[in-house]
């Protein structure tokens, strides 16, 4: 039977062994690789990347198996590095407004049970904005009158050969600036009233299509198991 000295050189040997194994596994070089890039308008390959290469785009191959083994894109140039941050910032500005604004739908489905009720809503207001431009339609109409008025006086003064007062053609000149001003009014009025009612048209649509999504997505929920009934005691005999 082995002593205790032989066994405790033993296990020093076995230790030290299994340290060595350690260290020549850590120590092994890694996989040599071939790398392949454009230089001058033609391809270019060697076992090792320059420095001139670095910002080159290039394929990777293994030197063992000459398989590729992956790729790496040319560095960006500065205007290039400025335009993917800015387009990295449009796409998250849009990816929020879409986000609120799937938001703003699904308020508006629990604010509105019926597509009659958010008619009704839209309704108020272009009932507001259809009586403010049946007002500047009125408004016109009496201002070309008062226009026309003035204008016919101007010319019974020229046919009598009369000076015309200057009271009157300035009035005539400020009466057509009031035209013109409620006359552009009028324009932006009828822009608004249609663009509320493209406006609608488009909350309908969203209104339908998030009150789909929400009844698919219910249909497609699972339904939760039923309760197992516990098993039936036997009867005592």
């Amino acid at each position: 039977m082995p002593n205790a000295a032989s066994t405790t050189a033993l296990a020093l040997v076995l230790g030290l062994a299994g340290i060595g194994a350690a260290i020549a596994q850590s120590s092994t070089p890694p996989p040599k690789k071939i790398y392949c890039w454009d230089e001058g308008g033609r391809r270019v390959c060697g076992d090792a990347l320059p420095a001139s290469a670095a910002d080159s785009a290039r394929t990777e191959f293994s030197a063992r198996t000459g398989l590729e083994t992956g790729s790496v894109g040319r560095a960006l140039t500065d205007d290039e590095r400025a335009a993917a941050a800015v387009a990295a910032r449009n796409a998250r500005i849009q990816a929020d407004a879409e986000a609120a604004q799937h938001r703003r739908d699904l308020a508006m489905v629990e604010s509105y049970r019926t597509e009659d009720d958010l008619r009704k809503a839209y309704g108020e207001r272009t009932s507001l904005l259809d009586e403010s431009i049946k007002s500047s339609v009125l408004g016109l109409s009496n201002l070309r009158l008062s226009l026309i008025s003035l204008l016919n006086q101007a010319s019974d003064k020229e046919l009598a050969s009369t000076p015309v007062p200057a009271s009157l053609t300035n009035s005539i000149r400020d009466q057509h600036a009031e035209l013109q001003r409620q006359q552009q009014i009028l324009l932006s009025q009828r822009a608004d009233r249609a663009a509320l009612e493209t406006e609608m048209q488009d909350t309908l649509r969203r209104y339908r299509e998030t009150r789909q999504g929400n009844a698919a997505g219910t249909e497609a929920a699972p339904a939760e198991p039923a309760a197992a009934e516990p098993p039936a005691t036997p009867a005592a005999h």
